[in-house]
């Protein structure tokens, strides 16, 4: 097997998770993406633990370690976007850098970007 298909699949799916990190203002989308890259980085560890023929698989281990982390993170992280929907009525990223809480002057709040 030639290490060069897998690599470049990796790449690209690496590539497209940090322009949607880079890109997005919404922020399950930008979890989508970090999930996107942490595959990629599943698919490599794979793909070379293949390559080089390792006796014990680690790159095997440490891919099934990888996809726990990212199912506690996914976890964690719709938990504080569903908290922080519910404080402040938005999962816009530019929105939600202020750590302050939002003045309540009765106005509704502004309408999330497409």
């Amino acid at each position: 097997m030639h290490i060069v298909y897998p690599a470049v699949v990796s790449a690209l799916l690496f590539s497209i998770g940090v322009y949607g990190v880079l890109a997005r203002r919404n922020t399950i989308l930008v979890l989508m993406s970090v999930e996107l890259m942490l595959n990629a980085v599943n698919l490599n560890l794979v793909a070379f633990d293949v390559w080089l023929g390792d006796r014990l698989h680690s790159g095997q281990v440490l891919t099934l370690f990888v996809i726990v982390i990212a199912a506690a993170e996914v976890g964690l992280g719709l938990a504080i976007i569903l908290a922080l929907y519910r404080n402040r009525r938005t999962v816009d990223i530019d929105h939600l850098r202020a750590l302050a809480e939002p003045a309540d002057d009765g106005a509704p709040p502004p309408p999330a970007d497409p």
